[in-house]
């Protein structure tokens, strides 16, 4: 029986490469043998990659102009990262309310860009639309966990289990889900993620990270900054890796200052910082409740 979950067979290798975040192969991958209706999801696979490698001005001009959804959508990915959120949202709302609203790849690329924009909610009522891609149930299982939704992103995981046990998507999701978990489910994430990282083929900083996140959570921090360090000498300033860091400085004891002002200079907005900035003020107007009184 044929899985409702899979990708046609000359996508698999190419979306394996984004999906582990190994955004170069996807770029430089050879497609001209691919048949007609695999020849767009494929360019998009290398748009989407060329924007998070930082090109997404060039990916606006190249796709401006373009009536198909899913180039429309991939363009209002590329205005997101290039600073413009309020047109990036007003497009995908548009393609929403069409028709090109049950096209996979607009799900996809929609979603990705409405949670970014912090419309998490319009997110998934977007990809809960999908029929049967395996990728918006990764993205819907994404943005339960940092809501913490975490029941409801192990209902998402659990309904596809039995269609897609055997796809990466999917162990990647599952593992996700089981780092919220805990327990022994830190040890299974753990085979996932350094299978993908320490495997030359599979090997990136995103996988790395995922690895070290694993480590910490088990104790391991030795093996977590060992891990951390070959991310950082793959991308020296990949935020993720950056805020892990600080993390495991925390954890182990050690001046996290450091890593703080590196995380600051490469990414200001990032999700450790706004979080950290916030319950710092939390601690600051809690802790005007409990001034000392001077008695006079």
């Amino acid at each position: 029986m044929s899985d409702p979950f899979g990708a046609e067979a000359e996508l698999i290798n190419i979306e394996s490469h984004f999906y582990q975040g190994q955004y170069q192969e996807v770029i430089d991958f050879d497609t001209t043998s691919f048949s007609a209706e695999n020849a767009l999801p494929a360019r998009v696979l290398q748009l989407r990659a060329r924007i998070a490698l930082g090109q997404a001005e060039d990916v606006l001009a190249e796709v401006a102009g373009e009536k198909k959804p899913e180039l429309e959508a991939v363009g209002a990915l590329a205005q997101l990262k290039a600073g413009d959120a309020e047109s990036a949202v007003e497009t995908i709302e548009q393609l929403a309310a069409t028709d090109a609203g049950e096209i996979g790849i607009v799900q996809v690329v929609g979603g990705t860009v409405l949670a970014a924009a912090g419309k998490a909610d319009e997110a998934l009522a977007l990809l809960q639309r999908h029929q049967g891609n395996l990728e918006a149930v990764a993205l819907i299982v994404h943005i339960y966990l940092a809501q913490n939704r975490t029941e409801l992103a192990v209902k998402e995981v659990a309904s596809a289990r039995r269609l897609a046990q055997d796809s990466l998507l999917f162990n990647l999701a599952e593992s996700w889900v089981g780092l919220r978990l805990g327990g022994d489910k830190y040890q299974q994430a753990f085979y996932v993620f350094e299978e993908l990282a320490q495997a030359p083929a599979t090997s990136s900083v995103r996988s790395l990270v995922s690895q070290a996140v694993a480590e910490i959570h088990l104790g391991r921090t030795e093996e977590a900054q060992a891990a951390l360090d070959q991310a950082l000498k793959k991308e020296p300033g990949f935020a993720d890796a950056i805020a892990n860091q600080l993390v495991w400085s925390v954890i182990t004891g050690q001046d996290s200052a450091e890593y703080k002002a590196a995380l600051e200079q490469a990414d200001p907005n990032h999700p450790f910082l706004t979080d950290l900035a916030e319950k710092s003020d939390l601690f600051d107007k809690a802790a005007t409740k409990y001034k000392a009184k001077v008695s006079a």
